[in-house]
């Protein structure tokens, strides 16, 4: 299979990854509920796995690392942390539905910071306007689920300050190849899941806190268990339940993969791989290709369509070849509108640190045998 739909989930993982999950489950149980090896060994995984996190995404205490089921549970306790009921929040064009549901669930007023896709001066203009009239919070993506767009996201933190609204960021697609400095961002909360670019597996994500928080949910945490209000202190104010520790100790290892390597350098790949697509794509004269002229605007997605053909039809085709990508709307309808592709959304492809030149170049023999088909 040539994969190419590593924006949903890295489906290749590092082989240490997997090893991780496999001694977990064989020989951890449940942090914090008891003194004997199988939980001590379980609370060790988790206090190395934050002790990576926190430097990795220069958070000041390992404590502000929370773990959590996905980036969308992350959103969901930032944005009702911050967002009161109908509050005003200010999104980028380009947010996932992890964001919007839950603003349209709490009937919040949404001010989209309107700029074109690849824009990225425009997109700072279009925050600061929308800054100017003040708002409860604010939420901008790293990067474009459908597009890549790498949004500037340090100047809009800047914007952010010095207007004196809360940040949330969404780090979903740039987590492990956009460095990320949380403190020198000052954000309020940045959430990312373990399973794209950290490497982890599903079910695992992270919420990194630098404000107050209000629990998702209420239950046991193995700490302060006589009183009946979670306790006031991070993680575990957030972290109820029994922990997915098989995932965490995955993650860990997914962690140690991008440190070791380095997030720029898996930039520098997945650029390499999209820019490579999108020139083969370009040559082919039904299609229509969403790509920056400039490769600091883009990370390792690339979206495109085909004259008369819908993009499920195109995925289909591709699928049966062997070719794994994505069509339609990548839940955000957001960014379609943004980009006018709302319509019949796109076709998407979306590279690893595992993907190849190779896999770009069967992918752009097939569809352009598919096309002369």
């Amino acid at each position: 299979m040539i994969y190419l739909d590593s924006a949903a989930t890295t489906f290749r993982k590092p082989a240490s990854v997997r090893n991780a999950v496999a001694r977990a489950m064989q020989t951890m149980s449940s942090p914090g509920r008891g003194g004997y090896r199988s939980a001590r060994a379980a609370e060790e995984t988790l206090f190395r796995c934050r002790g990576i996190a926190a430097p990795l995404f220069g958070v000041e205490q390992r404590e502000q690392v929370v773990f959590t089921t996905s980036a969308t549970h992350g959103l969901n306790i930032a944005i009702k942390s911050l967002v009161p009921r109908g509050g005003r929040v200010i999104v980028s064009g380009w947010e996932h539905n992890a964001v919007t549901r839950p603003l349209h669930a709490l009937g919040a007023e949404l001010v989209v910071a309107q700029a074109p896709l690849f824009d990225t001066e425009g997109a700072v203009r279009a925050f600061r306007d929308a800054l100017s009239a003040g708002a409860d919070a604010a939420v901008c993506t790293g990067a474009s689920n459908v597009f890549g767009f790498a949004l500037p996201i340090e100047a809009i933190a800047a914007a952010c300050r010095s207007a004196g609204v809360p940040l949330i960021v969404d780090a979903s697609q740039s987590a492990g190849v956009v460095p990320l400095d949380f403190t020198a961002l000052g954000a309020s909360f940045a959430a990312m899941p373990g399973h794209k670019g950290l490497y982890g597996p599903q079910g695992t994500g992270l919420l990194l806190c630098a404000a107050d928080a209000v629990p998702l949910l209420e239950g046991g945490t193995g700490s302060a268990s006589l009183d009946q209000e979670m306790p006031p202190f991070l993680p575990d104010r957030l972290e109820a339940g029994t922990h997915n520790v098989p995932g965490i100790a995955g993650l860990e290892a997914g962690l140690r993969f991008v440190r070791r390597v380095g997030p720029e350098r898996i930039a520098r790949h997945e650029q390499a791989l999209i820019r490579r697509a999108a020139a083969g794509l370009q040559s082919m004269e039904p299609v229509t290709v969403y790509a920056a002229e400039a490769d600091t605007a883009q990370l390792g997605v690339l979206s495109f369509t085909v004259r008369g053909k819908s993009c499920e039809d195109v995925a289909e085709e591709l699928a049966r070849r062997g070719v794994a990508v994505r069509a339609g709307y990548h839940c955000a309808p957001l960014a379609h509108r943004s980009a006018g592709t709302l319509e019949g959304g796109t076709v998407r492809i979306s590279v690893s640190a595992f993907s190849t030149e190779a896999e770009i170049d069967a992918f752009l023999r097939i569809l352009h045998g598919i096309l002369a088909k």
